[in-house]
């Protein structure tokens, strides 16, 4: 790797650990991340022009009470902070830096459109992003750049297993501990939070399972409130999940589910509805038919409890006895720690660097 002047803060070549060269930050990652919030765009103008894209549509859908990341940049910026706590030196679209090393690997996230944003020459990971089906993600691994790619959940990984092989990684990011700390001890005024994310066929799908589960709430007694996955700013969820003593979740499936997730940082117990069945038409249309899925790919009995349609009322009735019981951010706290999630994203980094 070409020498750096001091002035960058980094040390002579040889001081490398696993293939990284390593500043006075720590190890050097270099991530580029192309979506709605951010431009991988380089140059000084180019950044500029970033950065007020991205404060642009923050101001513009907080006004709205609209949510104001997509699930790439959430997914994004978890990686970023884990490997900032990890004692990474983390540059995001310095092109500048990867010009200077084209044979250091780098991260990119986002959309399809960071491919071709993506500096030429350095040999890459990409994930979270869309790269498309099966047979795209295939046709990627053919260019030798691209080391690997990264799912966010195994179910999704073992779709791409056949004609990818373990170059397509299960990879989560993590939810930050002290961003979703444990709430169980704050005061509670809402019984259940309701998390409507059905995505299709909702004028099917909403009368078979979010109405029938409104009718049993009220007929207990219980108090409640119902966020609709797009249509509520970040706020309402957090004071949602700070006062609420369970959470009822409803989708299909999730790649991750990272909403769900932070609701059991907080510790606060999810019943999940979950069919199982493939319903994402992108999806449906590469998928064998007998592909199962989940709505709460990380998730055990810890977290809380599951239902199918037609079962809501039994068991909604005995998760809610034994809600007190479950511990769901302990299963938080092991399977998707900010530690874990950095550890394992640098050894793919660091395959990357060496050439595996």
């Amino acid at each position: 790797m070409a020498q750096i002047d001091d002035a960058d803060g980094l040390q002579a070549p040889g001081a490398q650990t696993s293939g990284l060269v390593r500043t006075a930050k720590g190890a050097l990652v270099l991530l580029f991340y192309d979506g709605f919030e951010r431009s991988a765009t380089p140059g000084l103008i180019g950044g500029t022009y970033s950065q007020l894209r991205r404060l642009a549509r923050f101001v513009w859908r907080s006004a709205r009470r609209r949510q104001t990341r997509t699930g790439f940049y959430t997914a994004f910026l978890s990686l970023e902070r884990s490997l900032r706590r990890a004692g990474c030196d983390v540059r995001v679209n310095d092109f500048a830096e990867a010009a200077r090393r084209p044979d250091y690997p780098i991260g990119l996230a986002g959309y399809p459109s960071v491919l071709a944003k993506a500096p030429a020459s350095n040999p890459r990971i990409f994930g979270h992003g869309d790269f498309g089906d099966p047979q795209a993600a295939a046709r990627l691994l053919q260019d030798p750049r691209y080391r690997m790619l990264l799912a966010p959940g195994a179910w999704l990984a073992a779709l791409f297993a056949p004609l990818c092989g373990d170059r397509y990684r299960e990879w989560p990011v993590a939810i930050d501990p002290d961003a979703w700390p444990d709430m169980s001890a704050h005061p509670k005024h809402i019984d259940v939070v309701v998390y409507d994310k059905i995505r299709w066929r909702r004028d099917e799908q909403v009368p078979r399972v979010l109405d029938p589960a409104i009718r049993h709430l009220e007929a207990r007694g219980l108090s409640y409130v119902v966020l609709r996955y797009g249509d509520h700013h970040q706020g309402e969820f957090r004071a949602a999940v700070r006062e609420a003593r369970a959470m009822l979740f409803l989708c299909e499936h999730e790649t991750q589910g990272i909403a769900y997730q932070e609701a059991m940082a907080a510790n606060v117990p999810i019943l999940a509805w979950e069919e199982g069945e493939v319903v994402d038409p992108n999806i449906r249309a590469f998928a064998p038919p007998d592909h199962r899925v989940s709505a709460v790919p990380y998730f055990d009995e810890r977290c809380g409890s599951k239902f199918r349609i037609g079962e809501f009322a039994e068991r909604f009735d005995a998760f809610w006895a034994a809600r007190e019981t479950y511990r769901p951010r302990d299963y938080v706290l092991d399977r998707l720690s900010m530690h874990r999630a950095a550890h394992d994203y640098l050894t793919y980094y660091e395959a990357a660097a060496q050439g595996s």
